[in-house]
């Protein structure tokens, strides 16, 4: 049984309004310096990968809704919520995106309960993103993590690399504005998670996390890297988030984005949101390829997004 909703179309407005709810500057989001980028292949500005996974978000909680399964999540304690995707295409401005949410499976896998589900975007008939969205009761990737002994962040330099470990730190503070702007940018209602006559104020799963690509970017400008020379795009995406400390976050709070690169991974890097005396919020292996090598491969069509 597969579930197919209707079709949504991204503007420049969508664009725009979510690279600056999350100080996304890369060039292919800009609707004037995407010409900058060397050989770029897409004609015209594209939509971030992290606003994608946001729709699918959206159609994930709904579909969720719909089939009566928050008595699955409850009842198994599946507090981790956990996007695994691949990158294929780009969606540019225009196309017609249609997201397709395969029948949800439920398995204990070593003493781990996964609530799953295949999913698959397209972009007008194409495919731009596939993988899975999965609820679990232990987190899927980098579960061994801990920063508990790390010391205090708010202390240290933002934009730089702690000599301890060789993390780069980027300190972003969590602002129901921007998460608000992200949400509309996303097709999202933004009164399902923030109301203020009702005092209600609740930040979507995806949005802290999309503020990676922002730490990305400072990385790498940090590092001289040049972005219209040698631009990257994303392969895929690694995420577990912790809904329970989601539902601690509040406006102001601080979240110290910690990123290095994996050792046995080139153009891989481990990822941590940490909020409240180093509680991970997030944690991820996100995976990069260089827009040329991807150029170079027949049939190519280019990467999704791309972090710089």
């Amino acid at each position: 049984m597969n579930i197919e909703d209707t079709d949504f179309c991204f503007e420049q407005i969508h664009i725009d309004v979510a690279r600056n709810a999350t100080d996304d500057f890369n060039l292919f989001h800009d609707p004037h310096k995407w010409l900058r980028i060397k050989n770029n292949p897409f004609g015209g500005p594209i939509v971030l990968g992290f606003q994608l996974e946001s729709l699918i978000e959206k159609q994930i909680a709904n579909y969720r809704q719909e089939n009566n399964e928050q008595v699955i999540i409850d009842e198994n304690k599946l507090r981790f919520s956990n996007y695994q995707f691949t990158f294929a295409n780009a969606v540019k401005p225009g196309q017609k995106v249609n997201i397709e949410i395969k029948k949800s499976q439920f398995k204990v896998i070593a003493d781990n309960a996964v609530l799953s589900n295949r999913i698959s975007v397209k972009t007008d008939g194409k495919l731009a993103l596939m993988g899975f969205k999965k609820e679990s009761a232990k987190a899927l990737f980098l579960a061994d993590a801990d920063f508990s002994n790390l010391g205090r962040l708010q202390g240290l330099d933002d934009r730089n690399y702690i000599p301890e470990n060789g993390f780069f730190l980027k300190r972003k503070f969590m602002n129901t504005s921007n998460a608000k702007n992200f949400l509309c940018g996303s097709f999202f209602d933004q009164s399902l998670y923030f109301d203020e006559l009702n005092d209600k104020a609740e930040f979507p799963e995806i949005f802290p996390c999309s503020l990676v690509s922002s730490a990305l970017l400072e990385k790498a400008l940090k590092n001289h890297h040049d972005f219209e020379k040698e631009p990257m795009v994303y392969t895929t995406h690694k995420i577990t988030l912790d809904r329970v400390l989601l539902s601690k976050l509040k406006s102001n709070d601080a979240l110290h984005i910690l990123i290095k690169e994996l050792p046995d991974e080139p153009d891989s890097y481990e990822c941590y949101g940490l909020i409240h005396d180093n509680q991970i919020l997030y944690r991820g292996i996100i995976s990069l390829t260089s827009l040329q090598s991807i150029l170079k491969q027949p049939n190519s069509r280019g990467g999704a997004d791309t972090p710089y």
